[in-house]
């Protein structure tokens, strides 16, 4: 029996040091050497080192200079990465249609026109996500415009720009990543101060 006890402890052991410790260092090692960006969060920082954020973790943009990302559900004011998660409120609860009646009211008293897409008033499953539709980001491109004094055809130039095509063609849909169109809104029309992270 203490053979046996014996035998079962050391395999436990074993597989302890090689699958939870030895076998994660290896991957995180391996991916930190082929993809540091990525390993590392793909944190995006200014050509001063100041942290941006990251490109996939959405964040609040109020002002108007900057595209909105689509309204989130983590946390109690949103886009709380510790707190990632959608609202799970179901299609007939009262709440949900609430929450997406202020969030169509706030589009119209930015001035903006009708809702481009859902995405504009409905969160997504992690609310975080980075990414908004090609239809909601031209939608922004007046007030963006307003905002900063210039042409809304150049807004429109850089949210062009920056959509990226389904992988391989056909995967997923267009999208276009809030955080890093807003740093070519900067860098293209006039750079405004990002909110610190």
């Amino acid at each position: 029996m203490f053979a046996q006890a014996r035998a079962a402890l050391s395999a436990t052991l074993i597989f302890t040091l090689l699958l939870g410790l030895g076998y994660p260092l290896a991957v995180t090692g391996i991916a930190h050497l082929a993809f540091p960006f990525q390993a590392e969060g793909s944190l995006v920082r200014d050509s001063g080192g100041r942290l941006l954020g990251s490109r996939l973790i959405a964040q609040p943009f109020i002002d108007p200079a900057y595209l909105h990302p689509r309204p989130s559900a983590a946390g109690a004011a949103g886009y709380d990465a510790s707190s990632s998660g959608g609202s799970n409120l179901g299609p007939l609860n009262p709440a949900l249609a609430d929450r997406m009646r202020a969030s169509a009211q706030a589009l119209r008293d930015e001035g903006q026109g009708p809702i481009p897409a859902a995405d504009a008033v409905t969160t997504s499953a992690s609310g975080l996500d980075p990414d908004i539709s090609p239809a909601n980001a031209f939608a922004q491109a007046g007030r963006v415009a307003a905002a900063r004094g210039a042409p809304e055809s150049a807004v429109r130039r850089v949210i062009a720009g920056q959509v990226v095509p389904p992988a391989l063609g056909f995967l997923g849909r267009p999208r276009v990543n809030v955080l890093m169109t807003n740093i070519a809104l900067d860098a293209e029309l006039g750079r405004r101060q990002p909110p610190a992270r």
